[in-house]
């Protein structure tokens, strides 16, 4: 085969693709050349910037930008338009190389976020899943806590003792009184514990009140307690066969809600704290919660509100309670023979929710999301009736963030996507608006996907700025007038480009109702020839949570690209951030993945380039990619002939409660047994690889084996890769055998040619 050349030749001592050569074989040194891709690239970039994070209440950032050999990270004071190195990195490398015993370089930090804190005399940040912290004034740096154990619950009724203890009291706002949980119940006392009164009696170890959900009246009259029925307590046990610290095993075990257990039941319970009693609260209007939200009293205490998530996800509620009755009544109704995308909306990031809520004069007004014109879009509510009065944002696009909201101009400070016609729908730009609809004004100016960071009090905000083939360009604004204080940043990558390198191609294809526009990328070999036939991989992951192929400029690559493939990667329907149309298509139906829109994009690709065989197509994928790239030979062997499925969810009723039964809905139906692989798995035709961590705490292992299981009894043949002490995704210690496993698959079964042995020269133990 023609072997991929050039690309970093032109930094010598890399010399990652020195020459174009003829082989029967991959070579050890292809598949560790191809392992070492990404970080190769990223060493070639300058003064391509991350997106900066605000010190808390000053006009001040902090954000990282590359540097040869790493990054460096810069600190901007907005107020008067100047900007230094953040802190002297060496000195923190040093440090950090004491405390952690590590050897990482000045430019190679271990972490490209941080939080400046305490007047800029710290910096916070997480490394190897713990949070540190590292002092200025002597440059000392230390764990703040003890490392993250994947959250394990030796005692599963520990965090409930310990939200309840005795000295957890939540004082009232007068500070005359404190609220704990005794005894299952609610019992108020004075700070010098010499007054003390019941307030509850029907609490007991089966039904007990909860005291971190007791919330006061801001008047300290009243307070509202959640009374818990505990459901099923689902254990998930693990074995760590090979524990780094002993010779023994390690048991441990993770509780774990799965699709179908039986739920916690909350039930708001109003107190008169002055008058010693409760008032009963009907739960008519929220008989079967997945989840109640804490109570928000109104600031002149006449009563509060919760938000009802109803189980199966096609009602949510914002319920107000009046604290003279103890009366609840609907403020907000959302319903949908779907779902309700009820995760909160945060920014305008992959995996964002459709949640928003923003309360003006303490609830006369109140600004929200919905999607009930099938669009993601802001309204203004009146907050007595409950009566939309006004549609704030509208038209075929969708709301990805809300910025800031100005109570006093009535303006809102927003993203969005898909409100220009001439570009791509998820190019994210800014924009302006007021609250009758009023007045929008675009923020941000030309093609590319724009983030957007606004400090605390709303003077200033950074606009960062790409495409996948465009450098970030870094700018701060001042938000009154959105003029420009200064360009802080513009990416160069010359370097990169004169090595040979070259960014993905964008490309769009009808879907499967033949006028729906369907985005995707082309990651093609660096040295390529559009005389050869390229087998295709694509990788895929389409959790309806988010969408997911890139937008913004980074120097990710396809290490399978370097063995002489193709890969690509589409957003299909059902997938988030278009109209709640394309999203829909995934309810109760996690097993279409896009699948009919990405086969029709392949061959809309095939057709304009004769080089794209798409009678040699792969697949891979993680977790939901994972139960995807598995579906694929199961439900479209017609077209997908090699999967490598990592870590996946095979069994929607196997994986965690929120993510299935908000997309496959409750109660469990036949829709769980169509999508399953387990269930499917007699279907398997083509060549498939199954890697598992044997500590997977996000998805359960025994996803994995229950599909081992089926096919060992349906004769069918196929490769398992079993990870001991890895955790999601094999990301750990094992994360780059388990790569090395993916492409010597791919090469075998879709190249049709031999892969490295690996075990001819002894590895040192």
């Amino acid at each position: 085969m023609v072997r991929l050349g050039k690309f970093l030749g032109a930094l010598g001592t890399v010399a990652l693709m020195s020459c174009i050569m003829v082989r029967a074989q991959v070579t050890k040194a292809d598949d560790e050349r191809a392992a070492g891709l990404a970080t190769k690239l990223q060493e070639l970039t300058e003064n391509v910037a991350d997106v900066p994070s605000w010190v808390e209440d000053e006009d001040v950032m902090v954000y990282n930008k590359s540097v040869p050999g790493g990054h460096t990270f810069v600190l901007v004071d907005a107020a008067n338009g100047s900007k230094q190195p953040a802190f002297d990195q060496a000195r923190l490398a040093t440090a950090l190389n004491v405390a952690a015993h590590t050897d990482f370089k000045p430019e190679a930090l271990p972490f490209t976020r941080l939080q400046l804190v305490d007047h800029h005399s710290a910096v916070e940040f997480g490394f190897e899943q713990t949070p540190w912290r590292c002092e200025l004034s002597n440059y000392q740096c230390a764990k703040k806590t003890d490392p993250f154990h994947a959250g394990y619950h030796e005692d599963p009724n520990a965090e409930r003792i310990e939200r309840n203890s005795l000295d957890n009291a939540q004082p009232s706002p007068d500070k005359k009184w404190e609220a704990v949980v005794e005894n299952y119940n609610v019992v108020v006392r004075s700070p010098d514990r010499k007054q003390r009164y019941v307030l509850s009696t029907d609490g007991s170890e089966g039904n007990y009140y909860e005291l971190s959900s007791i919330v006061w009246s801001p008047d300290s009259t009243h307070l509202v307690a959640y009374r818990i029925r505990p459901g099923f307590r689902r254990m998930v046990h693990y074995n760590d066969s090979s524990p780094a610290t002993q010779l023994q095993p390690i048991y441990t075990e993770v509780e774990y809600t799965k699709p179908g257990d039986t739920l916690d039941l909350q039930q708001p319970v109003l107190f008169d704290v002055a008058g010693k009693q409760a008032l009963p609260l009907s739960n008519g209007l929220f008989p079967n919660p997945f989840e109640l939200s804490n109570a928000v009293w109104w600031k002149d205490s006449r009563g509060f509100t919760f938000e009802y998530n109803q189980r199966g996800h096609q009602v949510y509620r914002v319920i107000e309670v009046d604290a003279k009755t103890g009366t609840p009544h609907i403020l907000i109704d959302e319903q949908s023979r779907t779902f309700i995308d009820y995760r909160q909306l945060v920014d305008s990031i992959t995996d964002t929710g459709k949640e928003y809520r923003r309360d003006l004069a303490d609830g006369k007004e109140i600004i929200w999301m919905s999607e009930r014109d099938g669009w993601a879009h802001l309204y203004l509510v009146d907050g007595a009736t409950g009566r939309f009065k006004q549609q704030i944002t509208k038209g075929e696009w969708v709301v990805r963030a809300v910025d800031r909201v100005d109570e006093v101009k009535r303006q809102i400070w927003f993203q969005a996507s898909g409100m220009r016609p001439d570009e791509d729908p998820y190019f994210v730009h800014g924009y302006r608006i007021n609250f009758d609809g009023t007045g929008l004004t675009p923020l941000t100016e030309g093609s590319g996907n724009h983030h957007l960071a606004f400090s605390k009090d709303g003077k200033f905000y950074v606009d960062l700025v790409s495409t996948i083939d465009t450098t970030p360009v870094l700018t701060l604004y001042r938000t009154d007038d959105n003029t420009q204080v200064m360009e802080l940043e513009r990416g160069n990558i010359d370097k990169l480009k004169a090595a040979g390198w070259h960014a993905p191609e964008v490309f769009t294809a009808k879907g499967r109702d033949g006028k729906t526009d369907i985005w995707g990328v082309v990651w093609k070999p660096a040295h390529f020839d559009p005389q050869k036939k390229y087998p295709v991989v694509e990788n895929i992951y389409a959790g309806p949570q988010g969408s997911f192929v890139p937008k913004t400029f980074s120097t990710r690559t396809e290490a399978l690209t370097e063995l002489g493939f193709v890969v690509v990667q589409i957003d299909g329907m059902g997938t988030n951030n278009r109209s709640k149309a394309f999203h829909d298509v995934a309810f109760k139906n996690l097993k279409d993945a896009g699948f009919p829109d990405r086969i029709a994009w392949h061959k809309a690709y095939a057709a304009q380039h004769p080089w794209y065989d798409i009678s040699r197509v792969g697949i891979f994928g993680t977790s939901a990619g994972g139960q995807s790239a598995m579906g694929a030979l199961l439900f479209h062997p017609e077209f997908y002939k090699v999967a490598v499925s990592n870590s996946g969810c095979h069994d929607n009723r196997m994986d965690k409660i929120w993510w299935n039964e908000q997309w496959m809905s409750w109660p469990i139906g036949p829709q769980y047994s169509e999508s399953s692989n387990v269930d499917n798995a007699w279907r398997l035709q083509g060549k498939l690889l199954l890697v598992v961590g044997e500590m997977d705490t996000n998805v359960d292992p025994s996803s994995t084996f229950q599909v081992v299981d089926r096919l060992e009894k349906a004769n069918k043949m196929f490769d398992l890769l079993y990870a001991p002490g890895e955790g999601h995704g094999v990301r750990g210690p094992r994360g780059p055998y388990s790569q090395l496993k993916m492409q010597d698959f791919f090469v075998r079964n879709l190249l049709g040619q031999e892969t490295p042995d690996w075990n001819q020269e002894p590895a040192h133990p």
